[in-house]
């Protein structure tokens, strides 16, 4: 965990190192607004960049924000196809801005599910941004967790059948270094947002010990404020890892 002394928050107090956030209720946020569901995605991506903002400020290390799940593709054609275009436009537009603030990207999910030119973008924004040393954000596209645990033991079994791997040496850590988050620190805090109290298949994995914080803003609601009282909710937690406090 970053110290307090390089920690920009002004209470002193280092930041969880990896923020996970379900960013949830663009839909209704645009309803209760008699607005189409493309704004509420759009006032999202506004969100994203003040929460990636603040959150490269406070010291966070990693930043993984649900974009939408596997199960979101069962939405409207209509619906998909706006998300595509937004996510195509952001990668576009937002890429250069990450470089100046010395933000890493890294994208996880089933991207074959994209158009080759989403793919190739997703693939060259990951490349010009892979040297920066400051916050790294991961952008869950087309993800869920069932589906990374799946991968997972994908990729192990092969090595096992080429005989690069022992089965009898087959363990949490080992299992960690084939996920999608491997290489990153472990979950500290996962947010949701808009009142849901559910994961929806987000980082099964990854958040065994995470501290859950759900509010019911919606997501473009969701600002510097809100993040900070998620951030002082975390402190006040007792994490203690499935161990008894004063013992080993």
């Amino acid at each position: 965990m970053s110290s307090k002394k390089d920690s920009s928050n002004s209470s002193g107090i280092a930041p969880p190192q990896h923020i996970a956030i379900i960013m949830d209720g663009n839909g209704r946020w645009a309803k209760s607004r008699h607005l189409p569901r493309s704004s509420g995605h759009q006032k999202g991506v506004q969100t994203v960049r003040k929460i990636v903002k603040h959150s490269a400020k406070l010291g966070v290390k990693t930043l993984t924000l649900f974009a939408f799940s596997s199960e979101n593709m069962r939405r409207s054609s209509e619906e998909v196809g706006l998300l595509f275009k937004l996510f195509l436009s952001v990668l576009r537009t937002e890429t250069k801005k990450l470089k100046e603030n010395n933000i890493r990207l890294k994208i996880v999910g089933d991207l074959s599910a994209f158009t080759p030119e989403i793919i190739a973008l997703a693939k060259e924004a990951e490349s010009s941004l892979q040297k920066n040393t400051g916050l790294t954000l991961v952008i869950a596209a087309n993800y869920g967790g069932q589906w990374d645990i799946a991968e997972t033991a994908k990729k192990i079994a092969i090595d096992v059948s080429n005989g690069d791997i022992d089965p009898e040496n087959i363990d949490t850590s080992l299992f960690n270094r084939y996920t999608s988050l491997s290489g990153l620190p472990e979950v500290d805090l996962l947010i949701r947002t808009s009142g849901e109290i559910r994961l929806s298949n987000f980082l099964l994995w990854d958040i065994a010990y995470s501290e859950f914080y759900f509010c019911k803003t919606l997501w473009p609601d969701f600002n510097e404020d809100s993040l900070d009282e998620a951030i002082d909710n975390f402190h006040r937690r007792d994490r203690r890892f499935g161990e008894r406090n004063g013992e080993n």
